[in-house]
């Protein structure tokens, strides 16, 4: 009897700065295939998510829309589920480590880690950006990698090599946000102590334990600890979207300390929900902990991760499983080329998410490779094993079971093939169950391709024993012969038994079209317990059992669509020595936007600022608007007063530095502000008014 496990199974936090991509659709399916086998298994699972929501790049994204961190999240977070239910992503919860158990946690971990004397302060020099009169993060950070000189490398690691590195490493550094050179300025960081011998000890024991990590990874762990280890800078500089350190004012957590920690805030939160004790859960020694994730993101998942829990006194996790790229015609993936695959364009598109799920599985092992996706393969796979293989072997069957045994299923006895004694219980469905041992072993390894090799095996030789009994001619005969009636129903109820198998195989994969064979069949929800030994075609089959009415399965892939999927973007209308224009809009999105005359009452300088004038508007409302423009360059604010301009009126108040801004001027100008002719700002004709809109 197998021992029932307790799985707390994760995939790796999307960063709520855009929509999914189908590299996250890639992810979500291999881990949704796994927990689905699991559960199949009879084991619990709780699998979890979470936004990752915290850190520089959102807070100035969320600035330049004009909104609160908050809202800008809650905009992605709301798009989450479209994705998920489209492609059948079992999550049994989904959070934000924005959320107050990821506070909480978060928090508490870092003063485990302070009384366990692994956290130490020093003053760093650090990356300020003389324009935005900010630190900047890592991220947003360009230059040439110290390790192996690759160009517009990012200021905490390398794409190319990856190497992880100080972003004051980097060669030819400048800012993302202004293209400046930056400023090298002080601040007081705090830091854990991956260098501390013990921490040194712990990780490569723990990397290099059997059965954590995969080969490949555990190799790679093994060459950092070679190269030494450095201690972890987890702080940043106000202002900046996260959880602030409980003893250090002004400072907060860097997102990659609090990102982790998300993991198990979802956990925390599902389990409460649930009315179970998440303490006494997540401490218990038979629970796993395992974790799907990228393998652009393995340094903080197996050196950090591990070494936060261990040292806070918490349990490490059981398995870190790393998975390649996917890529698209052996070419990474970009929407401008067309050689991108939008996800929610496919579903759009009304194209099967199971094509993609068995594709992805029919591609995906447990080692750390690249997946390569293409369309003319896409439709081959699918057409040929899904279609032309499995569902065949039912569309065959049920019409003579519908036209010769009542829909029901006959029973079998010994017969006769070519001459050859064929028992009941052996032949292609023999093989099934001799295969599923070894089919269930290839899922729990993730060893999807080779799972669904040994079924399309299997799937082969039902089909070939279905044509070698030849039912169309034992069903002419079927009326005057008994014999031939035998044979009819012994091909029936083995094919149907085999179907059967395929579609138990098959159901952690693709579990919708499990559920419509299911209701074919009229059996009770497919698990693996269904096929403990012995089991054979009488027992698996029953005879007179009642069969529903079969309806088609599954459509085969139209390429048509798969032409629309590829298809790149229409080229965007180019204005002669100007800005490409943007993309098409609809009337409605257009009125949405209140332009509105305004008079220039006041305009002055903004100490502190390079590019910004305040300016003092009369919008027609009975008060006056102040507005930040970034046209000091162009203009001196005694020549601007008097003047009248149109403004974004209804455009969310936006907090800056040197206070609020409630709208926007309008001003034209090409992509370089700086470039010929510079900047000029809308001026209506004489003779407007104040408040009048824009139409």
């Amino acid at each position: 009897m197998t021992t029932k496990r307790r799985l707390f199974v994760t995939t790796a936090l999307p960063y709520a700065n855009a929509r999914f991509h189908v590299g996250h659709m890639m992810e979500y399916v291999q881990a949704d295939i796994w927990v689905r086998f699991q559960r199949m298994m009879g084991h619990e699972v709780h699998f979890v998510c979470a936004d990752d929501t915290h850190g520089a790049p959102i807070m100035i994204a969320a600035d330049k829309a004009g909104k609160t961190p908050q809202q800008y999240v809650a905009e992605i977070a709301a798009t989450r589920k479209e994705y998920l239910d489209g492609f059948h992503i079992s999550f049994d919860h989904w959070h934000s480590t924005d959320a107050p158990e990821n506070h909480a946690l978060a928090k508490a971990i870092y003063l485990d880690l302070k009384a366990a004397g692994l956290i130490s302060t020093k003053t760093i020099e650090q990356f300020f950006d003389p324009v935005k009169n900010m630190f900047l993060p890592d991220r947003f950070i360009k230059g040439e990698c110290p390790k192996c000189g690759a160009k517009d490398q990012y200021g905490d690691s390398c794409e190319v090599c990856g190497a992880v590195y100080a972003p004051t490493e980097l060669k030819n550094p400048y800012s993302v946000l202004s293209g400046a050179a930056p400023e090298l300025r002080t601040s007081e960081h705090y830091f854990f102590k991956l260098s501390d011998e013990k921490v040194v000890a712990f990780l490569k024991d723990w990397t290099q334990t059997p059965g954590r990590l995969q080969p490949e990874m555990a190799k790679k762990a093994a060459e950092w600890f070679d190269a030494g280890m450095n201690d972890w800078d987890i702080s940043r500089d106000a202002p900046y979207f996260g959880i602030e350190i409980p003893d250090a004012p002004g400072k907060y957590f860097y997102v990659w300390l609090d990102a982790p920690v998300g993991y198990l805030a979802s956990l925390k939160s599902h389990l409460t929900a649930k009315g179970i004790d998440y303490d006494a859960y997540i401490a218990s020694p038979d629970v796993e902990q395992v974790h799907f994730i990228g393998k652009d993101i393995v340094y903080f998942h197996t050196l950090f991760w591990p070494a936060m829990l261990q040292f806070s006194g918490r349990k490490t996790p059981s398995q870190v499983n790393v998975h390649g790229f996917l890529t698209v015609s052996g070419e990474k993936m970009s929407k401008s080329r067309g050689t991108g695959i939008d996800p929610l364009k496919y579903l759009q598109l009304g194209m099967n998410p199971e094509w993609f799920r068995y594709y992805i599985a029919a591609k995906l092992n447990s080692k750390v490779e690249d997946v390569d996706f293409t369309a003319e393969d896409f439709m081959a796979r699918v057409n040929s094993d899904l279609v032309g293989k499995y569902v065949n072997i039912a569309s065959r069957t049920a019409p003579f079971l519908a036209r010769h045994f009542a829909n029901r299923l006959p029973g079998v006895s010994m017969t006769d093939l070519q001459g050859v004694p064929l028992p009941a219980g052996a032949g292609a469905f023999a093989k099934a169950v001799a295969y599923s041992a070894e089919i269930k072993q290839a899922f729990d390894a993730r060893e999807f391709s080779k799972a669904i090799r040994l079924i399309m095996e299997v799937a082969d030789s039902l089909n070939q024993e279905f044509d070698a009994f030849k039912p169309w001619v034992l069903a002419k005969e079927a009326a005057t012969n008994p014999t031939a009636k035998e044979q009819l129903a012994t091909i029936c109820a083995s094919s149907l038994a085999g179907f059967k198998a395929l579609t138990l195989f098959l159901k952690p994969i693709l579990p919708e079209l499990a559920s419509r064979a299911e209701t074919y069949l009229n059996c009770a929800p497919l698990n693996w317990g269904d096929l403990q030994l012995p089991v054979s075609v009488s027992t698996f089959a029953p005879e007179g059992h009642q069969l529903g009415d079969f309806k088609p399965l599954i459509q085969r892939v139209d390429e048509a669509m798969l032409d629309k999927l590829f298809e790149p973007p229409p080229a965007p209308k180019v204005v002669p020595g100007g800005e490409d224009i943007a993309p098409e809009v609809k009337i409605d999105d257009f009125t949405k936007v209140d332009l509105r005359v305004a008079k220039i009452i006041n305009a002055e300088h903004v100490d502190g600022s390079d590019k910004l004038l305040r300016l003092t508007l009369d919008v027609g409302e009975g008060r006056h608007r102040n507005v930040f423009s970034g046209i000091k360059s162009a203009y001196k604010p005694e020549d601007l007063v008097g003047k009248f301009t149109v403004m974004i009126a209804n455009l969310a108040p936006r907090k800056m530095k040197f206070g609020v801004s409630e709208g926007m001027v309008l001003a034209a100008s090409h992509a370089d502000e700086k470039a010929a002719p510079g900047v000029f700002l809308l001026e209506p004709h004489a003779g407007v008014t104040p408040g009048m809109r824009i139409r």
